[in-house]
Order: C-alpha cells, then sequence, then structure tokens
C-alpha cells in the first residue's frame, strides 16, 4: 500500500491537555480552566464534545499574559 498520500504527523503534538491539567499547570480551578476555554483566551481542538489544548496553545496564553518586568532602580 502507498502511504503518499496519508498525512504526516509529525506536526502533532506530543499530547492534548484537559481542563483538569490546566487548571493543575496554571494553579486555578478547573471550571475556571473552562471558562478560559470556552471564552477563547485559551484556544482549543474540540473534539466530539471534549474540549483540549494543544501544549503549544498553553503557552502562548501564559506568554502573552505576562506582566511586563518592572525596572530595577
Amino acid at each position: 500500500m502507498d502511504n503518499s498520500d496519508m498525512p504526516t504527523t509529525s506536526f502533532l503534538p506530543e499530547r492534548l491537555l484537559t481542563a483538569g491539567e490546566i487548571a493543575k499547570i496554571l494553579n486555578i480551578s478547573r471550571a475556571f480552566a473552562y471558562q478560559l476555554m470556552r471564552q477563547g483566551k485559551i484556544r482549543t481542538v474540540f473534539i466530539a464534545g471534549a474540549r483540549r489544548v494543544r501544549p503549544e496553545d498553553l503557552h502562548y496564553f501564559i506568554e502573552s499574559n505576562l506582566s511586563p518586568q518592572e525596572k530595577a532602580n
């Protein structure tokens, strides 16, 4: 069988994260993690009613919410 028409999986993340995992990583409640996901503040993948987050999208959310570094006097 020729696999030349099959998409490559090299672009896939190692694993998609659940809301519970997001909550633990961010030290927030699972309900708040779901809220951030539903509001689109954290990009999600929607699979048959389940929301999951790519690790790179969580990283982007964290980086984009960093406060400016304060200047040292």
